[in-house]
């Protein structure tokens, strides 16, 4: 008869890989795909300021980047991968791109704001406001408004002037994006644009945005770019889960025999550490590039070490001449400072790569952030509730089912 804790053990394993089993293929297919395993675009910009423009900043370099971001998001290409390097680069990937001429050609063009008249005609530009000018206020009766300046009162007296009980259009690029009414001249370096009665907070915010993206003074150039054909990248995946795989399983069935019950539980707790790593991987919308499949392997490594520094520790205990319990409680004990150890160290080092890396460094150094802390969290503590489950359940006594020969064990 089976006791009650390795029903509870068998229970819990059943669970754990029915859940494992019926989710993995919904969970592989949302794993986003970097263009180094998908195939695509990359282009790598230096920003500077146009001539007589503001030097280019934190802030001005995020908006920026955030425009171009929707520059492709409303051309509806893919999803893109943007961020900003150092104090003046724009690095934008587009997985799954084969067009590079269409791309170069949306990205290089300049972020264009213009205030339109009635019949088309374009009043102002971008470069008629001062930088980063827009600001949402609240008026009088508690609504949202959004306040701009400008460089030239004069002009902005004589164009609100000529239009008084008409609309002044405001486009990004060619997408009308408010149509505010002049009420009266404004001889001001300072307008107020009113989003009506129906205007929410977000939408005033919305617009801030997008009036600051259209008045930054910067030029994008064109410094690196790389093209990975998708035949390429796939093939490069391909081969890559494949050796993992393979590896994965060597590893597996070497701490089956070397170790046999703790090794088997590491098997368990290893598994069920490389779906939750994937799972949170897509929970974070992350990109799966070759580095952060590096750090994946890398990741399942120190999961198999912790399993092994406490299966040592065990024998040990056992060698020594202790109970079988009082042997999994001191080794669980034991190995943990050595474990935690490493691991915070590990954990310090790719928070610097984090800090002071780019680009694919920086998905490494995440990836590696996470395996650690999904690694404990399975092949520590997950790991020691299954062994406390198996060894309370007075089946598996025997010092060989550690790894332990009777010869080896003294006497107290």
């Amino acid at each position: 008869m089976f006791g009650k804790r390795i029903v509870a053990f068998l229970a819990v394993v059943v669970v754990v890989f029915a859940v494992i089993v019926g989710t993995s293929p919904a969970i592989l297919k949302d794993v986003k795909l970097g263009l180094d395993l998908k195939g695509g675009f990359e282009v790598l910009f230096e920003a500077s300021p146009y001539e007589g423009g503001q030097a280019v900043t934190p802030e001005s370099l995020k908006q920026t980047a955030q425009s171009l971001q929707k520059r492709i998001d409303a051309s509806g290409l893919v999803e893109p991968e943007i961020t900003t390097e150092g104090k003046n680069r724009i690095r934008v990937k587009l997985p799954g791109v084969e067009d590079e001429n269409a791309v170069r050609e949306l990205l290089s063009k300049p972020i264009n704001l213009t205030f339109r008249a009635p019949d088309g005609k374009i009043m102002l530009t971008g470069t008629d406001f001062k930088e980063n000018g827009a600001a949402v206020v609240t008026g009088p009766l508690n609504e949202p408004i959004v306040t701009i300046q400008l460089k030239d009162a004069n002009k902005f007296g004589d164009i609100t002037k000529g239009l008084i009980g008409q609309y002044l259009a405001i486009y990004l690029d060619e997408e009308e994006i408010s149509s505010p009414r002049v009420e009266q001249e404004i001889r001001s370096e300072t307008a107020q644009i009113g989003l009506g009665p129906d205007g929410t907070l977000d939408e005033a915010k919305e617009l801030r945005d997008l009036i600051n993206m259209g008045s930054l003074p910067l030029k994008l150039e064109e410094k690196y770019t790389q093209s990975v054909g998708a035949k390429l990248g796939m093939e490069s995946l391909k081969d890559t889960v494949t050796a993992g795989i393979i590896g994965s399983l060597i590893v597996l069935v070497f701490m089956v025999v070397i170790f046999r019950v703790p090794g088997a539980v590491a098997s368990i707790t290893i598994i069920t550490y490389a779906w939750l790593l994937i799972l949170v991987q897509n929970l974070m919308n992350a990109t799966l590039t070759l580095p952060g499949i590096a750090a994946f392997v890398l990741g399942v490594g120190m999961a198999v070490d912790a399993n092994i520094i406490t299966a040592e520790r065990i024998k040990e205990e056992i060698r020594s001449g202790k109970s079988m319990f009082s042997s999994l409680k001191a080794g669980s004990k034991n190995s943990f400072r050595t474990i935690m150890d490493a691991n915070i160290t590990s954990i310090i080092a790719s928070g610097v790569l984090y800090v002071i890396g780019d680009g694919a460094i920086k998905g490494f150094a995440l990836t590696m952030i996470f395996s650690i802390l999904v690694s404990i969290l399975t092949n520590i503590f997950f790991a020691r509730f299954l062994m406390t489950l198996l060894v309370r359940s007075n089946k598996f006594m025997k010092p060989s089912y550690y790894g332990v020969k009777e010869s080896e064990i003294r006497e107290l």
